[in-house]
């Protein structure tokens, strides 16, 4: 269970627990892997790629664990993607390292109408280095905390993606205004980095994962929204 960043937290992060995480449907039986139903794994159809931008997932408390996540999807693609667990005033040295390496242009992904009017927002990578993506991955209410509350992710850009013009990254459906979840929104950013090799791979791994939670869930019909795969 520890072949990427976000297995690894996750194995971390229970065995820091004091008692057992109870997701919602904590009674499936799931793959400790992909953590979707055992009749729905999808562990066989995994195609890592290749890519010149690189991922950081910043990941709120229990976030690792919930079958529902869609950050781990990015780390199941792009193997050298990074994930460490959110704190406010201990950031992991891992992170401050990474944040800080000459090799990347570190930005921090989230909608420019929370950054600052001193706060450089950018509406796609910069030429040069390879991108840093930062993703802030948890709730909605969880990414606008840790948004607030890392001074140490402050002095870096944002960047800001519109994911209104939802046909030019290949997403399958349409979406009420800011009900985009993780995965959708790194495809959006391989997309516009020109990484169209890791972005076909993602959105195709997304795709089987909707698919397959969607099949999961007893006495369900319709399509899954993504305020449904990012909450438990």
């Amino acid at each position: 269970m520890t072949d990427n960043a976000v297995l690894q937290l996750r194995a971390e992060r229970l065995a820091r627990a004091t008692r057992p995480f109870l997701a919602r449907g904590n009674r499936v039986r799931r793959c400790q892997r992909c953590l979707l139903p055992l009749k729905q794994c999808l562990c066989a159809t995994l195609a890592p790629s290749h890519a010149r931008s690189r991922f950081c997932l910043v990941m709120f408390d229990t976030e690792p664990m919930k079958p529902s996540n869609t950050g781990r999807l990015i780390a199941d693609i792009l193997p050298d993607t990074a994930a460490f667990q959110w704190s406010r005033t201990e950031p992991p040295q891992a992170l401050l390292d990474l944040v800080a390496s000459p090799d990347y242009q570190p930005m921090v992904v989230f909608p420019a109408s929370y950054a600052g009017a001193e706060r450089q927002v950018l509406a796609a990578p910069p030429c040069g280095k390879p991108p840093l993506f930062i993703m802030l991955d948890g709730t909605w209410t969880e990414a606008r905390k840790m948004f607030r509350k890392s001074p140490y992710l402050d002095a870096l850009p944002v960047i800001s993606v519109d994911l209104s013009r939802v046909s030019a990254y290949r997403l399958r459906e349409a979406h009420a205004e800011g009900q985009y979840c993780t995965a959708e929104v790194a495809i959006a950013l391989l997309d516009l980095a020109s990484d169209i090799e890791a972005a076909n791979a993602l959105g195709n791994h997304f795709s089987y994962f909707r698919e397959r939670y969607l099949a999961g869930k007893p006495n369900r019909t319709g399509s899954i929204t993504a305020a449904e795969l990012e909450s438990v």
